[in-house]
């Protein structure tokens, strides 16, 4: 079993919907991870998560979650764990309200 990933750094920006087409805030999250050097999700100069977190009323849930290498910010195609995603959209829906809009 892999350990959780852990969160060394992260920024969030409340997404414009200028036309108000969408219901509901979304607000972008850039998470720098740690991730153990033996375990399979792990790349040489690290990773970073690109996640959408929506708002509706009291309710707020991860809407889509990607991958990228920090060295050349390149896609990487591999799925967090079930437990690692309840906990990513868990540090979401604390944090989407430190947004700079």
């Amino acid at each position: 079993m892999r350990k959780l990933i852990e969160i060394e750094a992260y920024t969030v920006e409340k997404i414009k919907d200028p036309f108000g087409i969408l219901a509901g805030e979304r607000y972008e999250f850039k998470l720098e991870i740690d991730v153990a050097e033996d375990d399979e999700l792990y790349v040489e100069g690290g990773l970073f998560i690109r996640a959408i977190y929506r708002v509706d009323g009291d309710a707020g849930r991860l809407v889509k979650y990607e991958l990228y290498k920090r060295i050349n910010d390149a896609f990487y195609d591999f799925e967090l764990e079930d437990e690692e995603e309840r906990m990513l959209e868990s540090f979401c829906g604390a944090h989407f309200t430190e947004s700079q809009e």
